[in-house]
């Protein structure tokens, strides 16, 4: 707790009469320039020096030379003077409606690259608003919304409970192939891949990030070998490097398969394309903050929609 004699010697006004001294060079100075009395000066700087227990001026001379403690004083001073300013200003701001933080869960799936190109988008407008992303996956996304940890959710591969402070609408579908390293076993193997030729070897599976319950799992085996991985980059990296087979977002297996690093296998089962969506939570007002209106309108574009399945520049 601060001190309260403390908290009311100490204030903006009193570190701008110890910066026009320091400037100045006396108090005598100081005080015509601010156009107070003197000894009113000398007063408030000596509260603070009493509630301190420090010396801020060297009286030794006659000109008012600052002690290493005032000359810390005033640094920091002004440090906190330029932050109360920026928190003014913000105050001011999110009274016009803009939200203190908005919290976006995006599922691994979907497109870093774009999501970063809106992020930059987002902050060139300079909002009050801050912004915090979370990875989630699978079931995970739409908890993070739910559960009230998120604002917004991009990339729900499920369709959300009947609920009427959430609304969703489409993003698109995302297309799965499934691929191994070049010198996988499967790499080799006749086509089309049956499960039974799955069976022998491990599968690298995406983590579901739901913090409660069991989550679900995707195009896996009973009985097959997991390798489990946080999110869909560290799978990518593991099918890589041999560790595993999988299915992958075919705008991230692509360049891959295009240079030799991954083979596409065609399979006996048939192709997957997992539909996805995005969430928001709505205010008992049924009014959206700014920054979520922003959200919601660049993905209310077509663009960028696709660019966030297919990773094509969103802007």
């Amino acid at each position: 707790m601060i001190n309260k004699r403390l908290g009311s010697a100490l204030t903006p006004d009193t570190i701008e009469l110890i910066a026009a001294v320091h400037r100045t060079g006396s108090m005598a100075a100081a005080a015509r320039e601010l156009g107070v009395v003197p000894s009113a000066l000398t007063y408030r700087i000596r509260q603070v020096e009493d509630a301190l227990d420090v010396l801020l001026f060297d009286r030794s001379s006659r000109q008012a030379k600052l002690t290493e403690a005032g000359k810390e004083l005033l640094r920091e001073g002004k440090r906190l003077l330029v932050e109360l300013e920026a928190i003014a200003n913000r105050i001011k701001r999110v009274a016009t409606g803009w939200e203190p933080q908005l919290t976006l869960a995006v599922d691994s799936v979907i497109s870093r690259t774009t999501v970063m190109e809106l992020c930059e988008a987002f902050f060139a407008l300079a909002p009050p608003t801050r912004l915090r992303i979370r990875e989630e996956a699978l079931s995970g996304t739409l908890e993070a919304l739910t559960s009230g940890q998120a604002d917004l959710a991009i990339g729900v591969a499920m369709e959300p409970a009947l609920n009427k402070s959430v609304q969703s609408k489409p993003l698109g579908s995302i297309h799965f192939i499934y691929a191994v390293a070049p010198h996988h076993p499967l790499a080799e193997a006749p086509e089309p891949v049956t499960d039974a030729m799955l069976m022998p070897y491990r599968a690298v599976a995406v983590a579901d990030s739901v913090q409660r319950g069991s989550g679900v799992t995707v195009g896996l085996l009973g009985g097959q070998d997991i390798f489990t991985v946080p999110g869909m980059q560290e799978k990518l990296d593991a099918q890589l490097r041999g560790l595993g087979g999988g299915f992958l977002p075919e705008y991230l297996a692509r360049p891959h398969i295009a240079t030799g690093r991954l083979v596409q296998k065609q399979m006996e089962r048939a192709e997957r394309q997992i539909p996805m969506s995005y969430a928001w939570r709505r205010t008992a007002d049924g009014r959206e903050g700014r920054a979520l209106q922003w959200w919601l309108q660049r993905l209310d574009n077509p663009g960028t929609r696709k660019a966030l399945l297919e990773r094509e520049h969103a802007l």
